[in-house]
């Protein structure tokens, strides 16, 4: 069978990088975002690689989206869900709308992949669902009501998810990002901060292969990763 990983929300970062890293592995990498253009680009550029063009969004497009997949690749047995646009504003800035937004990209898409993936899943002796998480999740400032509320709700659900597909030998996994990851448009807007401020999208990948190869002896569920400088 196929090694097929599926990773959610592709963009200059986290997910080009998980892309990456496990096309290096041998995996059909299947790369679902909006933007095509970019996925057409990296499809060309990286061995292994195939664009699927998805607006997470909508659960609809992510059920057929994944069908594809199998139809094209096989069964996935990693599922990647990088996906998680944040609205940073408090509670009277914020309007319905936005929390709303937050809701869709943060879990309601991790729903629709997650019941969308499972028949695929289950068609492996293990397999994982590794879910991209902030610390919004467990902690709520001030200007981060949508955002940090969503987070708290994905995480909550990745806990439910794992509890209830462990002895399936399905591993899900929550990574907690403590950091500014790096990327162009960090890196003007913190243009004064060294390099070693911020999170290598490469590490974060590395660290995130090494959850999906884990005994299931002893699995981890949570992983907190931050710079060896971050304030937590």
């Amino acid at each position: 069978m196929n090694k097929v990983c599926a990773v959610l929300g592709v963009g200059p970062g986290n997910g080009e990088a998980f892309v990456r890293r496990f096309s290096d592995e041998g995996f059909q990498v299947a790369m679902l975002a909006r933007s095509k253009d970019y996925l057409l680009d990296l499809e060309a550029s990286v061995a292994g690689a195939y664009a699927f063009p998805c607006d997470l969004m909508e659960p609809a497009q992510i059920s057929s989206v994944l069908a594809a997949i199998e139809s094209k690749l096989g069964p996935v047995s990693m599922m990647l869900y990088n996906a998680g646009g944040g609205t940073f504003k408090n509670i009277e800035e914020a309007s319905l709308e936005d929390f709303e937004a937050n809701w869709r990209i943060n879990v309601q898409g991790l729903v629709a992949a997650t019941k969308a993936a499972l028949p695929q899943l289950r068609q492996h002796e293990s397999a994982s669902i590794v879910v991209t998480s902030a610390s919004a999740a467990t902690r709520g400032r001030v200007n981060t009501a949508p955002f940090a509320s969503a987070k708290a709700a994905q995480r909550s659900l990745a806990q439910s998810l794992a509890r209830q597909l462990g002895p399936e030998k399905i591993h899900v996994a929550n990574v907690v990002i403590d950091g500014v990851v790096d990327l162009p448009r960090t890196r003007e807007m913190l243009s004064d901060k060294p390099d070693d401020f911020f999170v290598q999208p490469s590490a974060v990948a590395d660290a995130v292969w090494g959850l999906t190869q884990q005994d299931p002896s002893a699995w981890t569920f949570e992983l907190d990763i931050r710079p060896f400088g971050e304030s937590w």
